[in-house]
């Protein structure tokens, strides 16, 4: 998501926050009022290591955003991220993170999120992690700082590097590159360290090659959203598509984290 000035981007998200019903009629809030605790921290990377798959929910309309993220979770995804190209995003983030019947089952979060302002917005709307298309320092350090894991956008080892030198503790892979699941291997290999989470050129057939090749996990956005489909609202062939993903994605097991949150 690119373009030549800050205002579009600026303008999209004014959009959304004055359409949203967070409370904004309580003021800007302060920096420590966003901080988490270090265990919801730890039991969100906990849930990315367990679950594994991230659907990735970009559509052009406001009216087929609830109805396909609905599918992907009736197929079996246990993360899910709203993305702020979508209208009215942050009032559909809201939305899912109020229903009972996914609180303690679902964890939701916000991506392109480009500012500091951004990332506000998305957790008072209440994401538990954020996702960005490039790394952007401020925002990695403000999420390190406040305790919400954040998935930076990287396109080489050193990007994945300086991302896990700021405080991501998971990197995302985006765009796709050339080798793809190879490519990932090596770098896995050469940097222990990491935790790569590839989107770009993830299908609901290669899935469980990435994860099998040294990923931490994986995205899924247009294989799972597939545009025709979402077009013709045919939400059963994406609820369709998230049953095949997960269930290849659950074969391959959970990924291991060094320093898992363990309840006491």
């Amino acid at each position: 998501f690119f373009c030549k000035s800050p205002k579009p981007h600026l303008e999209m998200l004014a959009t959304a926050r004055s359409a949203s019903r967070i409370g904004s009629s309580l003021g800007p809030r302060s920096m420590s009022s966003y901080a988490k605790s270090q265990e919801s921290y730890e039991k969100t990377l906990d849930w990315f290591s367990a679950h594994r798959a991230t659907a990735v929910l970009r559509t052009p309309t406001s009216a087929a955003c609830p109805k396909a993220m609905e599918a992907a979770i009736n197929g079996g995804f246990k993360i899910c991220e709203f993305t702020l190209t979508t209208p009215d995003a942050l009032v559909h983030l809201q939305d899912f993170v109020n229903k009972d019947e996914y609180k303690g089952d679902i964890k939701f979060g916000m991506g392109t999120v480009m500012t500091v302002a951004d990332a506000e917005a998305s957790v008072d709307a209440g994401a538990e992690f954020l996702i960005s298309p490039v790394l952007i320092p401020e925002v990695i350090q403000w999420c390190a700082k406040n305790k919400i894991p954040c998935l930076p956008g990287c396109h080489t080892p050193t990007e994945a590097y300086n991302a896990y030198q700021l405080g991501a503790p998971i990197q995302k892979i985006f765009p796709g590159v050339a080798g793809n699941s190879t490519w990932l291997k090596a770098v896995s290999a050469a940097l222990p360290m990491l935790r790569l989470n590839p989107t770009s050129g993830v299908g609901l057939e290669n899935a469980g090659e990435f994860l099998n090749n040294g990923c931490v996990g994986v995205g899924l956005v247009a294989p799972l959203f597939n545009p025709v489909m979402v077009q013709e609202e045919n939400w059963e062939g994406i609820r369709a598509n998230a049953k095949f993903v997960t269930n290849n994605v659950k074969a391959c097991g959970p990924s291991v984290r060094e320093h898992s949150y363990v309840e006491l």
